[in-house]
């Protein structure tokens, strides 16, 4: 199995377990706080059927050798979920992720080998594996804001944690705040679990993650793969912190919490 199909494959799984949860929730439900602290559960429903919708656009541009659909055509798709009920936005979510979701199931063998596909956001087109794996990113990580409204100990689907993992490194530059280290540096083993990897945070002018072996590093930080990811995506409060969780010297949570204050 190649890296698109298994990212189109935790596509499907994370889905599915989203969906079966949505079809529960009662109005109430939807207007429970989420893990996004200004949004509700029907808020982060809308924000992942507005993004399915147009990633369901953008994907099928490239499919017919048409350009991105624009900025303009993403604003009309935001103005329309905003306006929307509670209850209209979890049954369209259902309704266009399913849609998304078999766009990417459809996709031969030589497409997902060979199609390239213009985000509208980055500087260059990109393969399907990558663009399935940002789809993937953003479902799993509001799929947790959704889930961590009603269960506090909620953590990341473990199909996605994997192919999240490997992908990391790509948007620390992007996602990091440099500047709340008010001139510290420091460079901080991390080893993760489930899946095992060892790798480098360095915390400086720019952070950045590498695998280059450090034989006396500054600190370090263990932890669950899935809780690096939330820690780096801001989805890691002390109390939604598991008990594994462990820090040595300069790795410091309250600092990487500042550092990567989420998005």
């Amino acid at each position: 199995m190649g890296i698109a199909d298994t990212n189109i494959a935790a596509l499907r799984t994370g889905h599915d377990r989203l969906a079966a949860l949505v079809s529960n929730l009662g109005d109430e439900d939807l207007a429970r706080p989420s893990g996004a602290s200004e949004w509700d559960i029907s808020q982060v429903l809308s924000h992942l059927g507005s993004g399915a919708e147009i990633t369901r656009a953008t994907v099928q541009a490239a499919l017919d050798g048409r350009p991105n659909p624009g900025r303009d055509f993403n604003r009309t798709v935001w103005d329309r979920w905003n306006a929307m009920s509670r209850r209209e936005r979890a049954d369209g979510f259902r309704h266009v992720n399913t849609a998304l979701t078999e766009l990417y199931e459809s996709l031969d063998a030589d497409t997902r080998e060979n199609l390239r596909i213009d985000m509208g956001f980055l500087p260059a087109p990109v393969d399907v594996a990558t663009a399935a794996r940002l789809r993937l990113s953003e479902l799993t990580l509001h799929s947790w804001d959704v889930r961590v409204g009603f269960d506090e100990a909620a953590s990341l689907a473990p199909e996605a944690t994997g192919p999240l993992l490997d992908g990391t490194t790509d948007l620390l530059g992007w996602i990091s705040k440099p500047e709340r280290l008010n001139g510290k540096r420091a460079v901080i083993q991390v080893t993760t679990t489930e899946p095992d990897s060892v790798f480098v945070l360095r915390l400086g002018d720019q952070v950045s993650v590498d695998r280059d072996v450090v034989q006396r590093p500054d600190g370090t930080l263990t932890l669950p793969a899935e809780a690096w990811l939330r820690l780096v995506a801001g989805r890691l409060a002390p109390r939604h912190t598991p008990g594994g969780v462990s820090t040595t010297g300069a790795a410091d949570l309250d600092l990487l919490r500042r550092v990567f204050p989420g998005y």
